[in-house]
């Protein structure tokens, strides 16, 4: 996978875009370092990328600005987003998951965790290139899975990579009412140190977008047990 994966750092620090970057190629990523919001834009729109470690902070604008760029546009909305900041509070995790990062990092930071990290949003990111020309169902949802491509009923949902695994674990398993623990593990893996909550936030990015629309909810919240895929 590695050969194949494009990397876009983003990050105004010239010694931590260094210290991705020879790390990175280290391991066999190929990698573009952009220092500031303009930069970062430019080469989004030129080239083509498998993920984004990207700072909050900028010249000239945010990671946020970024990565609502990135999810409302077809054809790069699936792009897996890593942020890797300094700001650590619980409401800037919050916000970040809300325009639709896949993986929240503070610094400073261990290269071997965010190592570890981005190979786990690749790997959640790219599993549409090994499936079959299936299609899931429930009620009225379809998830092309060839065509990496989710309607509730008429209506094209723009999902990022984690809430596109979420779902498709959901629609494997309809009415099956899973822990925020089995959820964590099947989504993010059993080694992954993510907290309790980032499962929460995905789901209510999963769950905002199913109901964009005007549509019922579908996602049940059983309390003090978990989430499940049924109607209410």
């Amino acid at each position: 996978m590695n050969a194949l994966a494009n990397i876009l750092i983003v990050e105004d620090d010239t010694s931590i875009a260094l210290l991705l970057q020879y790390n990175l190629e280290k391991k066999g990523y190929k990698v573009d370092v952009a220092g500031n919001y303009a930069d970062a834009l430019t080469y989004i729109q030129n080239n083509s990328y498998s993920a984004l470690i990207l700072d909050w902070n900028l010249p000239g604008g945010t990671g946020l600005d970024i990565c609502r760029y990135i999810r409302g546009r077809e054809g790069i909305s699936a792009l897996a987003v890593i942020m890797l900041t300094a700001r650590g509070e619980e409401l800037d995790e919050i916000s970040a998951f809300d325009v639709g990062v896949d993986d929240f990092i503070t610094k400073p930071f261990s290269i071997d965790t965010l190592l570890l990290r981005l190979k786990a949003v690749l790997r959640r990111s790219s599993f549409t290139s090994k499936v079959k020309n299936e299609v899931l169902q429930f009620e009225d949802i379809a998830f092309n899975m060839l065509e990496h491509r989710v309607y509730r009923g008429e209506r094209l949902l723009n999902l990022g990579p984690t809430e596109y695994k979420i779902l498709e674990y959901f629609l494997r398993n309809p009415k099956k009412v899973f822990s925020r623990e089995e959820l964590l593990n099947a989504v993010w893996g059993e080694n992954m140190n993510v907290e309790i909550r980032t499962v929460d936030v995905h789901i209510l990015r999963l769950r905002k977008e199913l109901n964009a629309g005007g549509e019922r909810d579908i996602i049940r919240t059983i309390r003090s047990a978990g989430y499940a895929l049924d109607v209410q």
